[in-house]
């Protein structure tokens, strides 16, 4: 938590909260909850962390509502680009029917089905 204030009325706050990193930011409001949690609660200290914690609450809040504004505005771009690259994978390029080279012609090797043959039993393999 932050030192205390050269008067001894409760913390000393040199960073704005908008300058602290979210973490920063959330364990500082931890500290302050579990300050009003005691069951003695310094009067003298009380209005200085109600409104640290305000501003504190009010930047996080700030930080989540841009953040989701983002998220909102990548996300359908990103599917977007997602889905473009399984219309190219669907949709060959070559002229083939899909295939992306992995069969073998057996005809290139010379190998032949006799007549009444399936062409799996002439197979080499």
């Amino acid at each position: 938590m932050s030192p205390e204030r050269r008067d001894g009325q409760g913390p000393e706050h040199d960073d704005s909260v908008g300058e602290l990193s979210y973490m920063a930011a959330s364990r500082e409001l931890d500290g302050i909850v579990e300050f009003f949690e005691k069951s003695e609660v310094d009067v003298d200290q009380l209005v200085a962390r109600l409104e640290r914690a305000t501003a504190i609450v009010d930047e996080l809040d700030k930080r989540i509502r841009h953040t989701r504004a983002q998220v909102e505005e990548l996300v359908p771009k990103l599917e977007a680009v997602g889905q473009a690259a399984e219309s190219e994978q669907a949709i060959p390029d070559d002229g083939s029917d899909g295939d992306r080279g992995d069969v073998v012609d057996d005809r290139s090797r010379g190998v032949r089905a006799e007549e009444g043959e399936s062409e799996e039993e002439t197979l080499p393999f």
